[in-house]
């Protein structure tokens, strides 16, 4: 799956906080499963092949208005 794939629910593109589109955000797929940009946690050990990333929860809460829930 490539980020073009992906609709961006959340941040705004070349705002101050995303020059390098490095802020987190929240993508949908098209079989409405969600893909999390965040940064890393470690806070506990994932089981193989999952990873765990932490976001704000503004960035949550702005997905959610995203989708109308």
């Amino acid at each position: 799956m490539t980020r073009e794939e992906l609709t961006r629910l959340t941040g705004n593109v070349g705002g101050p906080n995303c020059d390098d589109d490095d802020c987190p955000n929240v993508y949908r797929t098209e079989s409405g499963s969600f893909v999390i940009q965040g940064d890393v946690s470690d806070a506990f050990t994932p089981a193989a092949g999952e990873g765990l990333v932490e976001i704000p929860e503004h960035v949550l809460r702005e997905a959610v208005r995203a989708l109308g829930w």
